[in-house]
């Protein structure tokens, strides 16, 4: 199984690059979002990888980072969601827009990827909503509320948090609101304010 690859770039193809390590080329199939982020041909890149093994032949699929990847298979979980689904949306949405989104229910944002409609994405929010542990991956801010950084401790915002929850609001949503709501009102607002910025949304 290959985990990752470190080479140089020495060609792209529309959904793909050749890497060479070694002198060996790996075709590996990216979102074009990776795909714009890695260095131009000759240089060199590193792909976090997903292996695919079928009778009759072997995928790589490559990644910018370990989050990237781990939403690249959590997508594949949800009913209906195949590898070109996935990088469809990997493609339009960052791993932080993605998670938002699903805290969210922002149904309407990860039905922006080509060939997801109303009813896929609703899949995909449902099903994934309390399958994601690290919501906030990407997003430093999402990841300190959730008690992943010393910083989450305390505070209005985790005051705020706590008042969406005993709303009925999970934990996920509730995090991602009030993250979205100190980016808009600062990291001086009060628990109150963040609450009702929280909760507008949350409404959305």
């Amino acid at each position: 199984m290959i985990g990752k690859l470190k080479g140089t770039v020495d060609s792209y193809g529309e959904d793909h690059l050749i890497l060479d390590v070694h002198g060996v080329g790996y075709l590996v199939h990216c979102s074009g979002r990776t795909l714009q982020a890695l260095a131009p041909v000759g240089e060199a890149a590193v792909l976090f990888i997903e292996t695919f093994v079928r009778e009759d032949q072997i995928r790589l699929f490559g990644f910018q980072s370990e989050a990237e990847r781990e939403w690249f298979r959590l997508l594949q979980a949800v009913q209906g969601i195949g590898a070109k689904t996935a990088l469809a949306i990997l493609s339009t949405l960052s791993p932080a827009e993605l998670a938002q989104a699903i805290a969210l229910g922002d149904k309407a944002m990860v039905a922006r990827a080509p060939g997801v409609g109303p009813r896929v994405a609703t899949r995909i929010v449902t099903e994934l909503k309390d399958k994601t542990p690290s919501l906030g991956l990407g997003d430093p801010l999402v990841a300190q509320l959730s008690g992943t950084t010393p910083a989450a401790s305390g505070g209005a915002a985790s005051d705020a948090v706590s008042a969406l929850t005993n709303l009925g609001y999970g934990v996920p949503q509730a995090t991602a609101a009030i993250a979205a709501a100190l980016r808009g009102a600062g990291e001086d607002a009060s628990a109150e304010t963040l609450i009702r910025l929280g909760l507008r949304e949350l409404a959305r």
